[in-house]
């Protein structure tokens, strides 16, 4: 019964997503689409740092490759905008496996640093790829997204201009992209493949007696997180336009506050990123005109939360409570 209510509420509130670019204004869509373009990259962090044990400073990589896998695509060969997501997607997990090779001999600390200058390396490779810009970077051709394909479907169906079907698109494509990413993540952690990643991060050795493989299993999820990392960076700059290394690349954008995400809302737990994003929202909205405070503030909050609650809102709302959604631990059956 808890289970088919969960499931109701959460149908709900998809379709009442996907309705925003009908029944909202434009200035909506674009707020809500960065929203889920955060979540995303919250949720793949957090499976990474949360559930493998694996704390990344360096996620910015797969953003950005992914959005120059997509200008590439775009710009020299033609393609269409959507198919560079999938191509942003592919570069991105290609990058991981040299990152991979070498940041999977560090430990702690010197794995969390390992990926940032892996980060920053390729920042630096890109920036001399002329054909896309250099160090100034490049925009989409004009009119690019106007042409995408769906784009017109859109327009004449709901009567809107090119540019508000556009962000339609890129706003219903996020908004899938999160739910595949939130399901597809609660369905892998209670696999079997799931729990023997869980059982690495609370004791490697048990693990390993019982026959899991670390290694293997650790790097297949830096392999996945790394896709679903490369896919929104593509999506996020089909709706920026214009890409230079220092904006994919920015350590602050795409990882500090992804971090900070999974950290306030509850780190290790899967509607922990959700909490976290509608918090970091609620705040970014209230405290943006504050310039240097607003970003003074982000940091107290997330001290506090670190040093006080360690499990973060979710966790504060959960022991508050006892309400508990997509566990992730299988309940044993009652006894006759």
């Amino acid at each position: 019964m808890k289970n088919t209510l969960t499931k109701s509420v959460a149908v709900l509130l998809f379709v009442g997503l996907a309705l925003v670019p009908v029944l909202g204004t434009r200035a909506m869509v674009q707020d809500l689409f960065m929203v889920l373009t955060l979540l995303i990259l919250a949720l793949n962090w957090n499976m990474l740092a949360g559930f493998a044990g694996l704390v990344s400073v360096g996620q910015q990589a797969f953003v950005g490759i992914g959005a120059y896998a997509m200008f590439a695509a775009v710009i020299l060969w033609g393609l269409d905008p959507l198919v560079g997501i999938a191509i942003g997607g592919v570069a991105a997990i290609v990058l991981a496996v040299p990152i991979a090779f070498f940041t999977f001999r560090l430990n702690g600390a010197y794995f969390a640093i390992g990926t940032w200058v892996a980060a920053e390396i390729v920042r630096l490779s890109l920036a001399q790829w002329k054909a896309l810009g250099g160090g100034t970077g490049t925009s989409l051709p004009k009119g690019t997204t106007k042409d995408m394909f769906g784009v017109d479907l859109i327009k004449d169906a709901l009567d809107m201009s090119s540019s508000a079907a556009s962000d339609a698109l890129t706003y219903w494509l996020a908004l899938l992209l999160a739910a595949v990413t939130l399901v597809s993540g609660y369905v892998f952690l209670r696999s079997r493949m799931g729990l023997g990643l869980q059982a690495i991060r609370d004791n490697a050795e048990a693990a390993r007696s019982v026959g899991v493989d670390p290694i293997r299993l650790k790097a297949a999820v830096y392999l996945l997180t790394a896709f679903g990392t490369g896919l929104c960076g593509a999506l996020l700059f089909i709706q920026i336009t214009r890409v230079t290394p220092d904006a994919a690349f920015d350590v602050v954008d795409w990882t500090a506050f992804v971090i900070f995400i999974t950290v306030i809302g509850g780190i290790g737990t899967l509607p922990g990123p959700v909490v976290g994003v509608i918090v970091f929202y609620a705040l970014q909205r209230t405290l943006a005109d504050y310039g240097t405070i607003y970003l003074i503030v982000l940091g107290l909050i997330g001290i506090a939360i670190m040093l006080f609650a360690r499990k973060g809102l979710w966790g504060i709302f959960t022991a508050k409570t006892g309400i508990e959604l997509l566990l992730l631990r299988h309940r044993a059956p009652k006894r006759s």
